[in-house]
C-alpha cells in the first residue's frame, strides 16, 4: 500500500500543476510542471519508483521490473490521484474560459505522432537513467525525467497538449483542456510509446532482460519491498 499511496500522492501533484499552470496561463508553464515531476520523482523513487505514469508502468512492465498484479494496482492509483488532482485545481483556479482541444483531421494524426514520440522519449529516459544495469546508484535520474517533460512540452504543448501521460490526459480532460470524444488520441499514442520504449530498451540493453517479479527500489535494484523500478511522467 506505501507504493500505491506514493504513485497517487506524485499523480495528484503533476496533474495539480499542470492544472493550476494551464488553467491559469502561466508562461513558464512546462518548466513548473517538468519541476514538479523531478522533485516527485526523488521523493518517491525509493517507495514506488515514481512511476506516476500508466505508460511508463507499461514500459517497466514489459522491461520486466514489475508484476502484472502491480502494474494494474499502479495504474488504479494514477488515476485516481489524476482525477483528485483535476477537480482540485479547477477548484483553486475557476478560470473564466477553458480552450478545449480537440484535434481533427491531419491536426488529429499530428497531435497523435507528436505524443507518441515524447512518451517514447520519457519512457525511454526513465529505463535508461533510473534502471539500467550501467547506472546503479545514480542521482541524476529525477533531473533526466523532469527535464524529458519540460523539453517535449515546449516543444510540442501547443500540438498535442503535451501530455505523455494517459492519467494526465484523463485529468486535463475532466479539466475540460481536452474533449473527451478525442481522448483516445492521448491514451493509444502515450500507451503506444511506452510499450514501444520498453521494447526498445530491451532491444539494446539485452544484458539488462529480467522475468517478472516483484518491484524493486528506484534507481540502485537493490530490493526494497514493494517498490517499483523507475520513474515519470
Amino acid at each position: 500500500m506505501r507504493s500505491y499511496a506514493t504513485e497517487f500522492i506524485g499523480t495528484f501533484f503533476l496533474v495539480l500543476t499542470v492544472g493550476a499552470t494551464v488553467l491559469a496561463k502561466a508562461p513558464l508553464a512546462p518548466v513548473a510542471i517538468g519541476a514538479i515531476l523531478m522533485v516527485m520523482v526523488y521523493a518517491g523513487g525509493h517507495v514506488s519508483g515514481a512511476h506516476y505514469n500508466p505508460a511508463v508502468t507499461l514500459a517497466v512492465l514489459l522491461r520486466g521490473r514489475i508484476r502484472p498484479v502491480d502494474a494494474a494496482a499502479y495504474w488504479a492509483a494514477q488515476v485516481a490521484g489524476a482525477l483528485a488532482a483535476a477537480v482540485t485545481a479547477t477548484w483553486l483556479v475557476a478560470p473564466a474560459s477553458v480552450t478545449v482541444l480537440a484535434p481533427s483531421g491531419r491536426q488529429l494524426w499530428v497531435a497523435l505522432l507528436a505524443e507518441a514520440l515524447f512518451t517514447f522519449a520519457l519512457a525511454y529516459v526513465v529505463l535508461n537513467a533510473a534502471t539500467s544495469r550501467d547506472h546503479p546508484g545514480n542521482s541524476f535520474y529525477g533531473l533526466a525525467i523532469g527535464f524529458t517533460v519540460a523539453a517535449g512540452a515546449f516543444a510540442v504543448g501547443g500540438i498535442s497538449g503535451g501530455a505523455f501521460n494517459p492519467a494526465v490526459a484523463l485529468g486535463a480532460a475532466t479539466m475540460g483542456l481536452f474533449a473527451w470524444s478525442k481522448i483516445w488520441v492521448w491514451l493509444l499514442a502515450d500507451l503506444a510509446g511506452g510499450a514501444l520504449a520498453g521494447m526498445a530498451f530491451l532491444a539494446l540493453n539485452p544484458g539488462d532482460r529480467a522475468p517478472g517479479r516483484a518491484p524493486e527500489r528506484a534507481p540502485d535494484l537493490a530490493p526494497a519491498g514493494p517498490g517499483a523500478q523507475a520513474a515519470a511522467g
